[in-house]
């Protein structure tokens, strides 16, 4: 094993093992029986330190999602996605709170990457017409809304202890969200934000739109302007 790997394991075991999830470039050092300059000539300081032990812990995950490939119902992907997001934070509430701390000045490579698969699936769905806003903006409310429900669930399990709550709040999110014949309970008068959202994904996806490049852009900010407006 390289130094740098044997430095990372440690350090993932460490941060699993802390009470509070807080560790120290020296007992890093210690465990891993290497001096300070080899550990910061491979991370440069903690934060890459730090930063590396999420990408490390959380491969794992995406790897998953890799792999998983495209199927026919982007929607049940995103359900899924959900449930999968909150069931790794609970099972690795140290890495998961690390990931989101606000001592991480730079996002994890891992946590962009995430971000971009969900993207990818809203794009999808919205080429499907099963969109109401714009997939940019479904992607910010569904990360936002996931990583608050498992924060809250690793952070304050007395007063979330309930893990059912997530399914609860994933099926409100994704009713405001997805149109009305994908989430029963969301509003029906969305046709038009719908329509723009939908169209908006293909015109990104095609190469023969017949409009400039200049054209184009344009017209993708006006769908979504029309697709994400306040209703």
């Amino acid at each position: 094993m390289s130094t740098r790997a044997r430095i990372l394991e440690v350090a993932a075991r460490l941060v699993a093992e802390s009470p509070d999830g807080e560790i120290s470039t020296r007992a890093v050092c210690e465990a891993a029986q290497v001096g300070a300059p080899a550990l910061y000539r491979h991370f440069g300081d903690k934060e890459g330190l730090l930063s590396a032990v999420v990408d490390h812990g959380f491969d794992a995950y995406l790897a998953t999602k890799r792999e998983r490939g495209d199927t026919t119902d982007p929607v049940e992907d995103l359900r899924n996605g959900w449930d999968s997001h909150v069931d790794f934070a609970l099972r690795n509430p140290n890495l998961y709170r690390l990931m989101n701390s606000p001592a991480m000045r730079t996002p994890p490579g891992s946590a962009i990457e995430a971000h971009r698969i969900l993207t990818h699936d809203l794009e999808r769905a919205a080429a499907q017409g099963k969109l109401r806003v714009a997939p940019e903006l479904a992607a910010q409310m569904i990360m936002s809304a996931t990583t608050g429900v498992a924060l809250m669930l690793v952070s304050r399990p007395v007063t979330f202890p309930d893990a059912g709550m997530s399914a609860r709040v994933r099926d409100a999110v994704h009713a405001a969200v997805f149109t009305a014949d994908v989430s029963p309970g969301a509003p029906v008068e969305t046709a038009v934000p719908s329509a723009a959202a939908t169209l908006g994904a293909l015109l990104r996806r095609s190469h023969g739109s017949g409009l400039s490049t200049a054209e184009s852009a344009l017209m993708t900010e006006w769908l979504d302007r029309v697709s994400n407006a306040e209703r």
